[in-house]
């Protein structure tokens, strides 16, 4: 099985990088081909084999890669995979565009389908920091992309979704089914204490709008307990600005501290409606329970008085409701790591390369 790992572009460790990482942990000799490529951001690729498209030549490419959105079908389209018998993209944007022979096997890890071209299109326009020109021409651009992505959708053989949520918008906008395998959590960096000091609520992320941090400032100034922030963004001035003493702006926290913070949270706090979220995964491998809206890739994880507390809506009452039921409640600490655990990456990695495997025997047959 000779294979190509193909990413939309690697400019910024996050989420869908980590998935990079781990499909070339578990398939080594692999060839990675991507947009761009900022090999100073992925230190978990050192000595990988990296293709980049034209686009990497271009100045400042590696640092605005949304500048360059028109250009990347293009670039992804005219990468040669001819001489492998597997291709596995891990795709939000474009990397499920290339193009394969018809004997050689796509698997597409689809971590959403392109937001910014289907339902997220209008907020994106409205919340992005383009001049107004741009905006003027954007809506036209994405429609062309919007195309693109439906018709590159066809060139999957197999989608895996990192969620049930994201299935489900994968047959909205694919007419596609999906396995379901969450993504990897590197649970091995958290651990849980014996004593944890229970006496504050933790919630981490970048401070921007969709997160709803202002939803857990509005809630914990209500009730007056003990919540610590940690993330920075654009929406700092504005949420201290409403926050009362009771609640605390911890800013960029180092890895260390975090996994303090994690372990000695009385919970971790979960307002958004993210596609997966790793977050409540690393609160759950420290041993400490979550509080979430019900919505989105959470719902796959969390498990409802076991190893947290879910709430109905993006509302004050509602969430301080579930603070008030999750405090009636005990929590078995060493259970709820051991749930997280069976979302850890050597876990995705067994999933991973049994669903490759088993797709690539009934392919050949």
């Amino acid at each position: 099985m000779k294979t190509a790992i193909i990413a939309d572009w690697l400019t910024n460790y996050a989420g869908a990088e980590n998935v990079i990482s781990a499909f070339y942990r578990l398939y080594p000799e692999s060839k990675i081909f991507t947009t761009l490529f900022n090999a100073e951001k992925m230190k978990d690729l050192a000595g990988a084999d990296v293709e980049t498209s034209y686009i990497q030549k271009i100045p400042g490419a590696k640092n605005h890669h949304p500048w360059f959105l028109s250009l990347m079908p293009l670039a992804v389209e005219s990468f040669d995979l001819s001489k492998y018998n597997v291709v596995l993209s891990s795709s939000h944007s474009i990397a499920k565009g290339v193009i394969t022979k018809p004997e050689t096997m796509h698997v597409c890890y689809c971590h959403t389908p392109m937001r910014y071209a289907w339902d997220d299109f209008h907020k994106y326009i409205r919340e992005s920091n383009f001049p107004w020109l741009i905006k003027k021409m954007i809506p036209k651009q994405i429609s062309k992309i919007r195309l693109w992505d439906r018709l590159s959708a066809d060139r999957v053989d197999y989608f895996i979704a990192n969620s049930s949520y994201v299935a489900q918008r994968i047959k909205k906008y694919y007419q596609r089914n999906a396995e379901v395998i969450y993504p990897p959590v590197d649970t091995e960096r958290f651990h849980a204490v014996e004593n944890p000091a229970e006496d504050y609520y933790l919630a981490v992320g970048r401070l921007i709008p969709y997160k709803k941090f202002d939803l857990l400032v509005e809630t914990f100034n209500q009730n007056g307990k003990k919540l610590k922030i940690a993330g920075t963004g654009s929406e700092m001035k504005k949420l201290k600005a409403i926050a009362k003493d009771n609640v605390e702006f911890l800013g960029f926290v180092p890895d260390e501290e975090l996994k303090k913070l994690y372990a000695n949270c009385k919970a971790f706090l979960f307002p958004q409606i993210e596609d997966a979220g790793i977050a409540p995964l690393e609160a759950m491998a420290s041993g400490r329970p979550v509080i979430a809206l019900k919505a989105g890739g959470v719902v796959d994880v969390l498990r409802e008085g076991k190893t947290g507390v879910f709430f109905k809506e993006q509302s004050v009452e509602s969430l301080d409701e579930a603070v008030s039921k999750f405090e009636k409640q005990k929590f078995d600490s060493a259970q709820i790591r051991k749930h997280a655990l069976k979302f850890s990456t050597q876990e995705f990695q067994k999933k991973i390369d049994r669903f490759v495997k088993q797709k690539y025997e009934a392919w050949n047959k």
